[in-house]
């Protein structure tokens, strides 16, 4: 509990910095954090709200997060502005897009829930249109390092020994589909709690998008349609899926690296979710390993992921996939 309640103290400097800035005197009001170090904040001062990024430097960087929000900025996109920062200290101060995200809208409105999400999509096919930004390759070695999260910390934690000769050899076979001849701006954590509705009409606002690379379009689409954080109908996934194909004419073979990338993603949030909880004391993160499972087992199920599938059903035990917390007790 203690640590909780430190986490909810504003950082020292906050407010020399606010007043620095034109927001002297605002009020610095906590606001949930995520799954990294970044604590975020709003600053509150007479009818004017701005959010406080804290990114400690000894663990964050926020200078991805600038470049890609300018980036996205300037081609329409609704990042926040960056109304200041201080690098040194890890503060940067973001417009404020509210509290109105896709995530609480669609689950209140199950009856809305695909047209909260076309949007959504229409997103995704306008940033196809821009060749990738100034960004890293989301290449074989990226995607395997990913994918190494899951026999790193998933498997242990639930007694497995994984063939790891197996696991690469398996990823090595269907990672072709991934390389795309031309990359986009892969936002990488593209899913309903980070993005926004903003304004009286509600237009999707971005969020989280720090780590972004220059990769396959098909993986922010998995990120939203197989949402580790709340259940996405199959129905809706699908006719998501069809609308993306009528505006963009994706083949076969797209659809081929939405599965690979899907089983990927999704063997990577086993892991990562593992971990908050093994190493970072995060014990709410392992109880969302089921609904990743689901998503998993359904990707495998696809022809052009047999060899990772066997690997699977050679390696983890029907009876081993699910909370590794509760697996583990």
């Amino acid at each position: 509990m203690g640590a909780a309640m430190a986490d909810m103290t504003p950082p020292p400097g906050a407010a020399a910095f606010l007043d620095a800035n034109g927001w002297a005197g605002a009020r610095i009001l906590p606001l949930a954090g995520d799954a990294s170090f970044r604590r975020y904040f709003r600053a509150v001062e007479g009818e004017r709200r701005a959010i406080l990024m804290d990114a400690p430097p000894a663990h964050e960087d926020p200078r991805p997060f600038i470049a890609v929000a300018q980036w996205l900025a300037e081609r329409g996109f609704a990042a926040p502005a960056i109304l200041a920062s201080d690098l040194d200290q890890g503060f940067v101060l973001l417009e404020d897009f509210g509290d109105d995200r896709l995530r609480e809208a669609a689950d209140a409105a199950p009856d809305a829930e695909q047209a909260l999400y076309e949007p959504a999509i229409d997103l995704l096919v306008a940033l196809r249109h821009y060749p990738a930004g100034p960004l890293p390759p989301y290449d074989r070695a990226v995607l395997t390092r990913e994918a190494d999260l899951f026999v790193d910390w998933y498997c242990p934690a639930v007694g497995i020994e994984p063939d790891r000769e197996g696991w690469y050899a398996a990823w090595d076979a269907v990672f072709h589909y991934c390389i795309p001849a031309e990359p986009v701006t892969v936002l990488r954590d593209y899913h309903a709690e980070n993005l926004m509705l903003v304004g009286p009409t509600r237009s999707l606002g971005l969020l989280d998008f720090q780590d972004a690379l220059a990769g396959h379009p098909a993986y922010d689409l998995v990120s939203l349609l197989q949402d580790a954080r709340r259940d996405v109908d199959p129905a809706i996934e699908q006719a998501m899926l069809a609308r993306y194909g009528a505006a963009t004419g994706v083949d076969e073979d797209f659809l081929h690296a939405y599965h690979v990338l899907g089983a990927q993603r999704n063997a990577k949030i086993l892991g990562i979710f593992t971990r908050l909880w093994k190493r970072d004391g995060k014990p709410r993160f392992p109880t969302l390993c089921p609904r990743v499972w689901t998503y998993i087992e359904r990707d495998l199920a696809q022809p052009v992921l047999a060899p990772v599938a066997q690997w699977f059903d050679a390696n983890v035990p029907p009876d081993l996939r699910g909370d590794p917390l509760a697996l583990s007790a």
